[in-house]
């Protein structure tokens, strides 16, 4: 099984350059998959309802979400009705969504699980180190289901890193997000999970991680606080794939992806 993961998209020119790799990656990777992080898809805050269904028109089949997930206020009302759409697992439990999605592919089922890391973020999430591994091991000895890509959006790289340790061999891929800037840590742990502690964005490539390079500069340097635009193009298209073995779970390859598109 190949499965594409691709991070958190930025604004308009992270969703139009989306839409022109989604089938040139899929055809190149010869995916059966592509997981997407929209988390700052509608005008750098969320992802709306409509975003979200044009995201899955488009090609992607799973969307996850993390620290902005109650950004769009129209999300919470419309979630529950889109199960590829995920926010964080270990949200607070009456959060509306879910958290965690069995979907099927031409290689066999593949479960794709969000979590939200608790180091210097905010939303008041669960433990994502215990919260994770009791939906794995459900998702595998109630559900059958051994390919299980993890999003796990974080602040800090060390929880990213810990979290791919303690779901070693547990998963098939620990992937995080949320920082917009692609390391070059990508690997296969001694359990033969794939990780690597953030897949970048797809947003704008010239700017801050997204926005407008100098109203975050004035920022920085005066102290005060200022609007953020979105950047604008050219738009860098960053993430993953995967390579596994969907009925042991174990990865073989991960491949960093990494994409300039002019408007």
């Amino acid at each position: 099984m190949k499965v594409i993961f691709l991070g958190d998209v930025v604004g308009e020119p992270g969703r139009l350059a989306l839409y022109r790799a989604l089938p040139e990656l899929r055809a190149e990777f010869e995916a059966d998959a592509i997981v997407v992080n929209g988390e700052n898809a509608a005008g750098g805050k969320g992802i709306t309802p409509r975003i979200a269904k044009e995201f899955l028109e488009q090609g992607v089949d799973v969307i996850t979400l993390g620290d902005h997930v109650w950004d769009q206020s129209d999300l919470a009302l419309w979630i529950d009705s889109e199960p590829r759409v995920l926010r964080p697992l270990n949200l607070q439990r009456n959060n509306p969504g879910n958290g965690c999605v069995i979907i099927d592919t031409a290689a066999g089922s593949l479960a794709v699980m969000c979590l939200h890391g608790r180091t210097f973020m905010r939303n008041g999430a669960e433990n994502p180190f215990t919260r994770g591994w009791e939906e794995a091991k459900a998702l595998k000895e109630e559900d059958g289901v051994h390919a299980i890509l993890v999003d796990i959006h974080a602040e800090a790289t060390s929880e990213k890193v810990a979290l791919g340790y303690h779901l070693d061999g547990c998963v098939s891929a620990i992937l995080g997000t949320h920082t917009h800037v692609q390391t070059a840590d990508a690997r296969i742990l001694p359990g033969g999970t794939a990780y690597m502690t953030d897949v970048g964005m797809c947003g704008p490539y010239n700017g801050v991680i997204g926005r407008e390079a100098e109203p975050v500069l004035m920022g920085y340097v005066s102290g005060m606080p200022y609007k953020l635009p979105v950047g604008g193009w050219p738009a860098i298209i960053s993430g993953a794939c995967i390579t596994l073995d969907s009925e042991s779970g174990k990865a073989t390859d991960i491949t960093p992806i990494n994409r300039i598109y002019e408007k």
